[in-house]
């Protein structure tokens, strides 16, 4: 199981890694957008500076014990977390959703208590809106929450009435400045690159 403070020590080292080797190569130019959740690693590189295979021997070539899965980009595509993204003339965003997920949520007629039983779907909807999902995207997410609603018998006018609930809701926010500074650094992404992602394990 290893001890406790491994994952504390496991952030340190990858963002001493970051510092390092990351900040380097995006001043280089090499890297044009680098982010990490956990040891879950987004990166858009330019391909005639450098690829996906020569950054990764280089990290490998960094500690013995440092390991690296590499998922390239299929048909201009990847998934990254629950999102899949499409690189087009812009970038364009789905959800994304493992093969094996199976779309079980507490069934509507448990004994849960009705916050517990709504719970996924609050998630689910306020992901949908809060993403910037192209309306496609957007339309083929909602019929996903519908279709996942039926499966586990929930009456569709509750999960429509939880929708407009949760509009409602974002309508009367007021954007907060971390919001509107990760709005900003979203609009600064470009397309020029190649993406690839890496799941880091030490």
């Amino acid at each position: 199981m290893g001890s406790p403070i491994s994952i504390t020590l496991a952030e340190i080292y990858l963002l001493s890694f970051e510092t390092l080797i990351v900040k380097h190569r995006k001043e280089l130019g090499e890297i044009t957008y680098y982010r990490r959740y956990v040891d879950d690693i987004l990166i858009i590189s330019i391909q005639i500076k450098i690829n996906e295979y020569s950054f990764t021997n280089y990290m490998y070539s960094i500690h013995k014990y440092l390991e690296f899965k590499l998922t390239e980009e299929e048909n201009q595509s990847i998934s990254y977390l629950d999102l899949s993204i499409h690189r087009n003339n812009n970038l364009q965003l789905g959800i994304y959703r493992k093969p094996m997920q199976t779309g079980t949520t507490i069934h509507f007629t448990s004994d849960h208590p009705s916050e517990h039983k709504v719970a996924a779907y609050n998630f689910y909807i306020n992901r949908m809106l809060s993403t910037p999902l192209i309306e496609q995207a957007r339309k083929q997410e909602w019929n996903t929450i519908c279709n996942i609603s039926r499966n586990n018998v929930f009456p569709l006018q509750n999960i429509h009435n939880l929708k407009n609930k949760i509009i409602k809701a974002h309508k009367n926010k007021t954007p907060t400045q971390t919001q509107r500074k990760k709005e900003r650094n979203g609009s600064h992404l470009r397309t020029t690159g190649h993406a690839y992602t890496k799941s880091s394990t030490s």
